[in-house]
């Protein structure tokens, strides 16, 4: 009995020794030691499938020793490595140079070559195969040498991004023509050329299981609160997807409720939006391929405010606000207060409209829930048709279509003349709405009023308006309150809430500004 105990304890450490031995083995695989053969051997392997992965053997000049650039053709400057990796290893190496130095090999040569003979700005070593693969294919330049460890791995990044021009999504009459791109060193420059601000600070991430994407974090060092910088760091942190494609990705996993029908994070493609942000203590996040950026945290209030408001004279703006606000409303309630009065509260209109609106109904089959349904359907299909057509054939999809659909469902007696004229003004208010995440919103729970509506009329649109408060009230992005500064309610903070404030009254130092988990500057 003893014997065999002994022969499986035997056997148990054979196995772990074993097991021990391989997993050593792959790991010592994954690293480049300096071997020249053996090196490149295990990165054809790697990378050496892919057409478009070009392996250039050749010799130093003067010194004959053996070495290899690996580089993807089309993301690396291949005028760059030309000129300045090729040409200085092969040709102006041996010119410098006419006799063979004294040191060919090791840390000192590898030193000799990145301070001496390489004209490269951005210069890494690199040990790790899979580490050193990635970082070509991103469009850096592996460059390895014979007897040298480690790899140099070189910035020859070829730039591919389209100019600088005014944002499609977020159009303005007076105000900046510069939008971001898809490329996030052009949008972290157009931050720093908005104004000069040495506590401007960007912090680095990379994001993506299996495609890494280079995610960056902006934010003021004097007006953000410490806080809220820590808690966009963790949840930045905890995102764990294969492929991070946009900020709506990015947006979707570090709001604070999911099951919100709200925005809790604000999408941006203006740097002047951005800024003006980071002035007032909140924190922006930018992806690199995307040309929106993340504004958080985010309260109700900036959803219906525009840049715009403040390049104007006060009081022209405040009345476009004022007007923003009661589109708002017309958007989220017209259908379903016409529900509500036609269906349940006849008698508080007024007598002449009632009969007009009886001798424009009559002859319509259906009553006023479904007759609204058929026409709000109709126009969310137009909407969603005309931003997917091409873009000549789209604005005027939207305007015949919707033209030709609403005197067809008034010839045909489907629907009545008043209904077309309230599902009319319903859309068009829903495009005073500068953001157009936030119309969405207001799109879907128009529905919803209007099912309540159909319930119990009056009292049911006012039910649904108090269960959105309830909700409101209760909803927070990053810690803020999202109907902040109404709740909590402080006086000094509702000043530019809906009358934009004269700009002299407006000075204030932003230095002292800070965001809190109680208030939220506006």
């Amino acid at each position: 009995m003893k014997r065999r105990i002994v022969k499986i304890k035997q056997k148990l450490d054979f196995e772990i020794k074993k097991n021990n031995i391989q997993k050593f083995s792959q790991e010592t695989s994954n690293y480049l030691k300096g071997e020249f053969a053996k090196d490149l051997d295990l990165v054809r392997k790697e990378i050496g499938h892919n057409a478009d992965v070009i392996i250039r053997e050749f010799h130093i000049g003067g010194i004959n020793v053996r070495s290899a650039i690996i580089f993807v053709e089309g993301l690396s400057d291949k005028e760059l490595i030309e000129k300045h990796i090729l040409k200085s290893l092969m040709t102006g190496f041996s010119e410098k140079y006419d006799h063979e130095p004294p040191f060919t090999k090791g840390n000192v040569f590898k030193e000799f070559i990145k301070n001496q003979i390489l004209f490269i700005s951005e210069l890494a070593e690199e040990q790790d195969l899979k580490k050193t693969v990635s970082k070509v294919l991103s469009g850096w330049t592996a460059l390895l040498i014979d007897g040298v460890p480690n790899v140099l791995i070189l910035g020859t990044c070829k730039d591919k991004s389209r100019n600088i021009e005014e944002p499609v999504s977020e159009a303005l009459v007076r105000g900046p023509r510069v939008g971001f791109t898809e490329t996030l060193s052009d949008n972290t420059a157009l931050l720093r050329q908005h104004g000069e601000n040495h506590n401007l600070s960007i912090i680095k991430f990379q994001v993506g299981k299996r495609t890494k994407k280079e995610l960056v974090i902006v934010y003021i060092k004097e007006t953000a609160d410490q806080d809220l910088i820590e808690e966009v760091k963790e949840r930045i942190k905890k995102i764990n997807i294969d492929d991070v494609s946009e900020t709506g990705c990015v947006e979707q996993i570090i709001e604070d409720n999911h099951l919100s029908p709200f925005m809790q994070v604000q999408n941006t493609e203006r740097p002047d939006r951005v800024f003006s942000a980071l002035v007032e203590g909140k924190v922006a996040i930018l992806l690199d391929g995307t040309p929106f950026a993340l504004i958080v945290p985010v309260s109700f209030s900036m959803l219906l405010h525009s840049p715009e408001d403040y390049n104007e004279r006060w009081i022209p703006s405040s009345l476009i606000r004022l007007l923003r606000y009661f589109a708002a409303a017309i958007s989220l309630f017209g259908p379903s207060l016409y529900i509500a009065f036609v269906s349940f509260h006849q008698g508080l209109i007024p007598t002449k409209l009632v009969m007009s609106i009886i001798g424009m109904r009559e002859g319509v089959p259906f009553p006023a829930l479904i007759e609204a349904l058929i026409m709000e359907v109709a126009i969310e299909i137009l909407r969603e048709a005309g931003l997917r057509l091409p873009k000549p054939i789209g604005p005027a999809m939207g305007i015949v279509g919707g033209l030709i659909i609403g005197e067809a469902a008034v010839q045909a007696g489907i629907v009545s003349p008043i209904m077309v004229i309230v599902v009319a003004l319903t859309a068009i208010s829903s495009f005073a709405i500068p953001q157009y995440s936030a119309g969405i919103s207001f799109r879907m729970l128009r529905f919803a009023a209007m099912f309540f509506a159909a319930l119990f009329g009056l009292y049911g649109v006012v039910l649904f308006f108090l269960f959105l408060c309830s909700h409101l009230v209760q909803l927070k992005s990053f810690g803020v309150p999202y109907i902040s500064p109404v709740v909590p309610y402080r006086i000094s903070d509702l000043k530019d809430l809906i009358v934009r404030r004269p700009s002299p009254m407006r000075i204030k130092s932003h230095s002292k500004m800070k965001n809190t988990k109680d208030s939220f500057p506006e």
